[in-house]
């Protein structure tokens, strides 16, 4: 029972980045590969904001939420606008993303150097609870809570209100879209923005998790995203959801029992399972080649 919940509360992050990393490609059909690099930043801003301004975490998170937005709207501004009209835009726009993080991840060095950066101590209580036997922290339910309570909201938004609906058309025919008068420069804006404060949030999540924050963090969750959206399905919120949870599971299990050197080969193993059994993914849907 420990580590299932193990599993889920490391998995919630996952998912939550992952379905950052997601909403762009299920909307835009664009790759954010600046999404890893949000993460990294907001976790040194978050610890920046606790122990230089003095603030709670409570108070600190909707402020990283905040600095995640501004940051997607930089990435969209700066590396994918200006290229849309391009023939290659899809292949054009992963690279200048990538230079963006690249530079972000420059400042971040330049700013806070490349030591290993920690929440001060008392940050957070140390209270834990007893579930079913297993022991859970504060710190994990809250993570837990807030991955949730944003996945619902996003949920929300893109099913039920009018800026959802705009999301909606506009990943189905950007063209139609345009006519039909959805501002589609606007949508795209308020998409990266609210992907990019998804992996702001992750990123402070994850750096409260571990008590860690490093310029490499990023990277190092990057390929995990990747396999998560692709284990669910391409452009697939639930998708996201449930392949974030399945490889917080399978890693947890994978220390438990196997040893931690093979945790990205059960992690990774599992996503090629899963595409030989379901090519598509957990939820994607198969696509009709039309000629």
């Amino acid at each position: 029972m420990q580590q299932l919940l193990n599993g889920i509360f490391i998995g919630s992050i996952y998912a939550l980045f992952a379905i950052g990393f997601t909403l762009v490609f299920g909307i835009l059909d664009r790759l954010n590969l600046a999404h890893p690099a949000v993460f990294a930043a907001s976790a040194f801003v978050g610890i920046e904001l606790v122990e230089r301004g003095g603030l709670s975490l409570w108070a600190a998170l909707p402020l990283v939420f905040v600095v995640g937005a501004v940051l997607g709207l930089l990435i969209e501004r700066l590396a994918f606008r200006p290229l849309k009209g391009r023939a290659d835009a899809h292949f054009a726009g992963l690279i200048s993303s990538i230079a963006l993080a690249g530079m972000l991840i420059a400042l971040l060095q330049w700013r806070y150097g490349p030591d290993t950066r920690r929440f001060p101590p008392g940050s957070f209580p140390d209270t834990r609870f007893e579930v079913f036997g297993a022991q859970v922290t504060l710190v994990q339910v809250v993570i837990l809570a807030v991955s949730l309570a944003l996945m619902v909201a996003l949920t929300y938004m893109v099913t039920r209100t009018r800026l959802g609906r705009g999301m909606r058309a506009v990943a189905e025919n950007p063209t139609a879209a345009r006519v039909l008068g959805v501002n589609v420069d606007r949508v795209t804006a308020v998409t990266f923005a609210i992907s990019s404060s998804l992996g702001a949030v992750a990123g402070v999540l994850f750096a409260i998790n571990v008590n860690t924050a490093q310029l490499g963090m990023g990277a190092a969750i990057e390929l995990k995203g990747l396999a998560v959206i692709i284990v669910g399905g391409m452009g697939s919120l639930p998708g996201a959801l449930i392949g974030g949870l399945l490889l917080g599971l399978a890693e947890v299990f994978a220390v438990q029992y196997i040893g931690s050197s093979w945790i990205d080969v059960i992690a990774f193993g599992l996503l090629f399972v899963i595409l030989l059994l379901r090519p598509q993914g957990l939820l994607g849907a198969r696509k009709v080649r039309e000629v």
